[in-house]
């Protein structure tokens, strides 16, 4: 097993001020990333430049969304408006069905031949045959 053997060793000052010259680097590096992203320049110039077609991309998502959803909502509209249209001429069909069937009843035809000057027959129809001479 390797251990850690700077631990054990005392640092060199050379050594020391390295370290500490790099931690230092790296703080400011660090502190100058962050002054970069935060300062008003470079973020709206550069960070809206380089990522303006991903929020066009993202702008043009919404609106396919909006789009979509206001079709769905019309479509649904339009299958209520379909649905109570099939319901209300099922009804009528139904009404007109039921009105044709008492009208063409055998008291019905009597009544509406009454006021043509017609009469039913009481008795039943009579068989004519001719006969045929050779």
């Amino acid at each position: 097993m390797s251990r850690n053997t700077i631990k054990d060793k005392e640092l060199s000052e050379e050594v020391q001020e390295q370290m500490n010259d790099s931690v230092e680097e790296k703080v400011e590096e660090t502190r100058d990333f962050i002054r970069s992203l935060v300062s008003t320049k470079k973020l709206s110039s550069y960070l809206v430049a380089r990522n303006l077609p991903f929020a066009a991309f993202i702008a043009f998502l919404g609106l396919l969304y909006i789009s979509n959803r206001h079709l769905a909502e019309r479509t649904v509209r339009t299958i209520d408006r379909l649905g109570r249209d099939v319901k209300e001429l099922s009804w009528d069909y139904k009404s007109l069905s039921a009105e044709l069937m008492k009208m063409t009843t055998q008291t019905e035809i009597a009544k509406r031949a009454d006021t043509l000057g017609l009469k039913e027959r009481k008795e039943p129809p009579i068989k004519i045959e001719v006969v045929k001479k050779k």
